[in-house]
């Protein structure tokens, strides 16, 4: 199957992606400027964009499920022992985008049980709208994706995002002998290097500072177009979740033994 069947879209699924839509539109209006600015305590900015988006995606979502949890980026958590959590990032990339970079996007995810089981994944300035659930396979504009098979470094393209942590860390060393060893290393960076991975277009991502909000829609996109989706020590993702190493299943366990207890 080529094209997605909507008669397999949980309602779940249907509601994520209408409160992805909604917030395109408060992300576009604002995205060429005209908006305040404020920084958290983190130090990280957060707009206008951001809260009205989050506020948008939270009023779809619990006006369908009013049961569910929610923890979001902007305004936190609410029932998070729920049995169902909706993780929400309203635009990832705040920095790019008060810079007016493209490379932002919304991010939903749903968790059932500590295990996630749906991701949607907008990216709104380029038109590509990512989604995935359990069983159902990863789809990107109506499209089936599927990670490649190259199986070694050498043909490999890997593409890194956030380090800082990693390069203070025993496990930089380790990544310049993957850089040196790799076919092609960019950072494409954000929403963005997941869907190529997905895609087939890549082989593999490497990110040592995010937060769960940042990827748990892309972990289930990941998965499920067959990719391998762990923390850079193995682990699978969950909420305490800080780096990513995604990779086609025939790459992943080579670049695991790389970084494996290495990374704090």
């Amino acid at each position: 199957m080529s094209t997605f069947d909507t008669d397999n879209m949980s309602t779940e699924l249907k509601t994520a992606l209408q409160a992805a839509s909604v917030a395109a539109e408060i992300s576009r209006s604002y995205f060429k400027g005209n908006f305040t600015v404020t920084i958290k305590e983190d130090q990280t900015p957060v707009t206008q964009a951001d809260v009205e988006c989050e506020q948008a995606i939270r009023k779809v979502i619990l006006d369908a499920f009013p049961e569910h949890g929610f923890f979001g980026e902007e305004t936190g958590k609410t029932a998070a022992d729920a049995e169902n959590l909706w993780l929400v990032d309203p635009i990832d990339g705040t920095k790019g985008f008060v810079r007016q970079y493209p490379f932002f996007s919304t991010q939903i995810a749903l968790m059932r049980n500590g295990e996630l089981i749906l991701g949607v994944s907008n990216g709104t300035m380029f038109d590509e709208l990512a989604f995935a659930e359990r069983g159902q396979g990863a789809w990107l504009n109506g499209k089936k994706l599927a990670v490649s098979d190259i199986d070694k470094p050498e043909r490999a393209a890997i593409s890194t995002g956030n380090l800082k942590s990693l390069a203070g860390s025993e496990g930089w060393s380790r990544l310049g002998e993957l850089v040196a060893a790799a076919d092609r290393i960019r950072g494409y960076g954000d929403f963005y290097h997941y869907h190529l991975l997905a895609a087939g277009k890549i082989e593999a991502v490497i990110e040592s500072d995010v937060n769960i909000l940042d990827i748990a829609a892309l972990a289930v996109i990941v998965e499920e177009a067959g990719g391998t989706f762990t923390d850079l020590n193995g682990e699978r993702p969950g909420l305490e979740t800080r780096s990513v190493l995604a990779a086609n299943p025939a790459l992943h366990s080579t670049l695991l033994e790389k970084f494996a207890g290495y990374v704090a």
